[in-house]
Order: C-alpha cells, then structure tokens, then sequence
C-alpha cells in the first residue's frame, strides 16, 4: 500500500506493538500486587544482585516461573488487535511477543550468550548513560530493582509509567531545596514530603524552615559563594532543586547586574557542579538528579529585564550541562505564581508545587507549569534549537564522555560587592 493507506497500515502494526508492552506492564504491575502472582514473580527479583550480576540457577528458573508466562499472556492478548483490525500488520504484536517468548525459553534453556542478547536491561558492569526517558535501559531497570519495586514497571517503552505516574519513585529519596524559606520553597518541601521523600531545607536564613503542620526542618545556612562548602552534605543528597533567586524589577545599575547574575546564573551553576561530583557510582547515576528553576522567563517576558536576562543564561547553561551530565537534569519552567519575588503572580505556589511533582514522577524532563499555553510551544522549539547547536558545534570533555566525571572540577567563588536586593531565602 501507498500514501495514507501505507501510513495507516504502520500505525496499525506500531499500535499493535504498543498494545503488548501495555499489557507486559500490565502484567508486572498486577505481579506486585496481587500475592499469588508475587510468588511467580519474586524469584525473578531474588535473581539479582545490586551489580546486576546474578545467581545462574535462580536465573534460569525464574525464565520458566516468570518469563515465559508474562510472554504467554502477552502471546494470548496480541491476537486483540487483529480481532479488532483483522489485517496481518494487526498481528505485529504477536510477532513481537513471539520474539521475546523465544527468548526466554532460551534463556531459561541456557543457551551460550542467550541473556547476553536478549535480556539487555539486566546487564552487570558499570553504567554508560542515565536512566532512559522514552525507552527503558539499564540504568531505567535497575531502581525497580534496589530504589522502588513499586514503581519503575516498564519493560521497553515507559509509556506506561508515564501515564501510572510511577516513571520516577519519590519515596524515601533525599531532597534538598534552596530557597527553602521562600514561598514555592516552602511549598515543595510539604508537597516532596507528603510523597514521602526526606527532606533538607537550604536557606540564606538562620532560622529553621517550619512546614504549616508544625514540622522543624533539617536546615542548612549557605550564602551564596559558599557552594563548595556543601559538598560533604550533597554527597547524601538524592534530588537538589535549585530554587533560589532573586529579582531587582527595574534596576539596571552595575551592582543590580552583578548581583542578578551572581545569584540567578552563577550560584546555580556551581551548586550544580558541586552536586555532579558527587555522582560516581551506579547507584549515584540511576538515583540522583538535579531540578533547576530557570523560569519562563527562559522564553518570555517576566517584566524584569535583569531577572530575563539572567535566568535565560541559567537556562541555556542547563542546556549545555546536561547534553554530558552523569545524572538526569529536570528543568522547571514556571509561569507568574504569587510568591516574595512576584506579588502580582496568578496561580499559587501551592498548586505550582503539587504540578511540579505531577510531571516529575512521569518523568517529565522539562517541567512546564504555567497559564500562558504560548509557553508550552515556545519553549520545546527554543529548547530543540538550542541544545541541537550545542550538540553539533561544542564537544564533551573526556570525563564527561565516560558520564561519570573522574575528578573535582575547581569551582570558583565569587563575591558580589555593592549589592542591595535580598536573595530570595
């Protein structure tokens, strides 16, 4: 077939593959919730160890126990389409799934290389890239192993836990906010810790955050220049959301421009940094990220030319960082919200708070929350240009080839003299 009809006859054999990995997953989220499945589908986890190296003989078996009963349901459920759609391209699926079935048989048969071709989430050996966004890797798999088995399910495609909100596990992680006394500070933290997630509280201020239940939080005094001084705590940390900031509305003096770059742009950049160095092993790559706010005033008007100015500079930066980062980088990209720095903003920090971890735990990697729809057209093609031109004109330093980065980078301190505008705690 040709023109639409060719096209619709691969929309019909990719909906047919897409339909049984739903129902894979499916399968495998039911496996953790329904006992007498678990008992089929536990062995698979006893296989494992934390390198992803595994015992042989559990191996083998839990093709028979799990495997192979996942890809016969899977077999029995792709013939779903062609009853619907009774065309061969409907049938994709079945030749999809008879593929991973003949997989497992050999694997559990054990065939020489078998699970080296066939099985390639559960790979030993050290971890080349992050957690995958669209498709499941290694270093996907393994936190439904040893970070959350009640989250994480998917098998290839994550569509499914995108749509569960189980693409990324919040529970019991480390989070630290800066700007943690600040309004949407505040907000996070009570929103990071209803989802369970530990929390630490960054704040220019000397006073302990307190959440509205009455909860005193870990909090650490940092002041900008200091960032490095962090590093000791960063090491325990799992997620760091640089929230910070601060905005001089009109003023365009020397030290309004000094003081709008050194707190938006730069302290960012190097607590970033700092945190980066902390990722090392592949628990550190498959656990740990960095959230950064850098605003819609990335590709919009914020009515403050010196807070655009520097938070599109925090932006692009991101941008280039996490082409070679050795952890998952999230943008925040957060429209006008009633806060310290913005008293005319429309929607509360509350609310903004809540969809920030909406989108996160979908595994969203840049966060858009907003009023304005021009944003959610604006900043994708702003963000594709930008960072294909970094891709093709900058190149990754040997360190950053090899993700993990092999030693310190020497961050500088800089002080900002003659500066009057309070950093947003």
């Amino acid at each position: 077939m040709t023109g639409l009809n060719g096209l619709g006859t691969i929309a019909v054999a990719a909906a047919a593959i897409v339909w049984v990995e739903w129902v894979r997953d499916t399968y495998h989220w039911l496996s953790h919730r329904w006992s007498w499945l678990y008992r089929l589908h536990g062995i698979h986890h006893r296989t494992f160890r934390p390198d992803l190296s595994a015992d042989l003989r559990l191996y083998r078996r839990s093709q028979w126990i799990n495997d192979v009963p996942e890809c016969l349901v899977m077999l029995l459920l792709s013939l779903l389409p062609w009853y619907v759609w009774p065309q061969w391209t409907a049938l994709a699926g079945t030749a999809y799934t008879t593929v991973f079935l003949l997989g497992a048989i050999a694997r559990g048969s054990g065939w020489a290389r078998a699970d080296e071709l066939t099985d390639l989430t559960h790979q030993p050996g050290k971890f080349s890239g992050r957690p995958g966004n669209w498709f499941v890797n290694r270093e996907y798999h393994w936190r439904h192993h040893f970070d959350n088995q009640r989250a994480y399910y998917c098998s290839t495609l994550t569509i499914f836990d995108k749509l569960m909100g189980t693409a990324l596990s919040l529970s019991g992680k480390r989070v630290a906010v800066t700007g943690a006394s600040g309004t949407l500070g505040r907000a996070l933290l009570e929103q990071l810790r209803a989802r369970g997630a530990k929390v630490v509280a960054l704040s220019s201020r000397s006073q302990p955050v307190v959440l509205s239940d009455g909860t005193e939080l870990e909090t650490l005094t940092w002041k900008v220049g200091g960032e490095t001084e962090l590093i000791a705590m960063l090491e325990r940390i799992d997620i760091l959301v640089l929230n910070h900031g601060i905005n001089v509305h009109g003023d365009r003096s020397p030290a309004a421009i000094a003081q709008s770059y050194e707190v938006n742009t730069f302290s960012s950049w190097r607590l970033m940094e700092a945190f980066l160095q902390t990722v090392r092993t592949n628990t550190d790559i498959a656990r740990k990220e960095v959230w950064v706010n850098t605003s819609e005033a990335e590709v919009g008007p914020a009515i403050s030319p010196l807070y655009e100015l520097s938070k599109r500079a925090l932006g692009d930066l991101v941008t280039l960082r996490r082409l070679d980062a050795p952890c998952t980088i999230r943008k925040l990209i957060l429209g006008p919200f009633k806060s310290n720095l913005n008293p005319i903003g429309v929607m509360s920090a509350d609310w903004v708070a809540a969809q920030i971890l909406n989108l996160a735990v979908r595994d969203a990697r840049n966060i858009v929350v907003t009023v304005n729809p021009l944003t959610f057209l604006a900043f994708p093609m702003k963000e594709c240009c930008v960072s294909a031109y970094f891709r093709l004109f900058g190149r990754a330093s040997r360190s950053d080839a090899n993700v993990a980065p092999s030693k310190a980078v020497d961050i500088p301190k800089v002080s900002v003299v003659g500066a009057k505008k309070p950093l947003q705690p």
